[in-house]
């Protein structure tokens, strides 16, 4: 059977007479959407979502406040590379994303992403809540219109970032109850310190690739690693009593508790270990050490609840 293929203009994807198939076209459509980053920020909301219900939790409220949820990721993170094309052109690990590369065409990223926040908010406002849709508006508004352009100007961009990003527990959250308390900013607060250790190894990994797209991150501006490796340590001392804070405020029980501080103590080993060797190698463990402890501790936070 003859494969399918879609022309494109002359200069994308090399030349019109290389054109992408089908298969490649969709390929480069989901790559803007970030689906890691997009899964994970689901399964934050669900937790939240989870953690607000009382009693038995609805399963069919769930999968459709995910699924809005799951589109104005979606929609932002491909808003964002439609932004940020031409610093992606200039770093080596974004370099093959799909409008640098020129698998799309800037205008093509632009009309799906605005179509996926659209439809997202909309999604929320009418099958959700109007609450939940309105913090998916200060998401798009923040993460789009504030830390974004932030990135070339000041190193403080990742803490203006880290308000949005800690979001999603907060949306679904609402999302199961239509409001929100003390225990939601709890587990607000939890996702905002998490990221700074996260995003900071992040930025010692690749801080020649950011230094010459022109983006600021910490490393950038202060090469020598010492603040870097204080504030990784802070936050990840910050975030260790933080995390406990679910117990002590009835969401979770003692099982989570202590695996809470179990989870805490190997993170801030790992965040130890990175800022003293202030060495790529440590700083991709503490990277993999905070991608596998968020999803466990909140895995462990819904499983223990009350």
């Amino acid at each position: 059977m003859e494969e399918l293929v879609v022309e494109l203009h002359p200069g994308i994807a090399g030349s019109a007479n290389n054109p992408l198939t089908i298969r490649e076209r969709l390929a480069a459509y989901t790559e803007l959407t970030k689906p890691r980053i997009t899964f994970l920020i689901v399964l934050t909301a669900a937790a939240g979502f989870a953690l607000a219900t009382r009693g038995r939790i609805d399963y069919l409220r769930l999968v459709s406040a995910m699924i809005g949820i799951g589109l104005l990721s979606s929609g932002i993170a491909t808003l964002n590379q439609y932004i940020e094309r031409d610093l992606d052109a200039l770093m080596r690990r974004t370099s093959d994303r799909p409008l640098p590369s020129g698998k799309l065409l800037p205008r093509e990223a632009l009309v799906f992403g605005a179509g996926l926040t659209v439809l997202a908010e909309m999604y929320l406002a009418v099958l959700v809540n109007p609450l939940t849709a309105l913090l998916g508006l200060t998401v798009i508004a923040a993460y789009l219109f504030a830390y974004t352009p932030l990135k070339t100007k000041t190193s403080l961009s990742t803490l203006v970032g880290a308000f949005p990003g800690a979001v999603p527990p907060l949306i679904g959250w609402t999302a199961a109850r239509g409001e929100l308390s003390l225990d939601a900013w709890v587990l607000f607060a939890i996702l905002f310190l998490w990221q700074f250790p996260h995003f900071l190894a992040i930025a010692w990994m690749y801080r020649e690739d950011y230094a010459r797209a022109g983006i600021l991150m910490l490393p950038v501006v202060e090469p020598d690693g010492r603040i870097t490796g204080q504030q990784i340590v802070i936050y990840t001392l910050m975030l260790l009593p933080v995390s406990l804070l679910p117990t002590a405020l009835g969401l979770s029980g003692q099982v989570y508790f202590f695996g809470a501080i179990l989870l805490g103590l190997l993170f801030l080993y790992s965040s130890v270990r990175a800022a003293f060797s202030q060495s790529r190698q440590e700083a991709r463990r503490l990277l993999l050490a905070s991608v596998i402890y968020l999803p466990l501790l909140f895995i462990l936070m819904v499983v223990n609840r009350k």
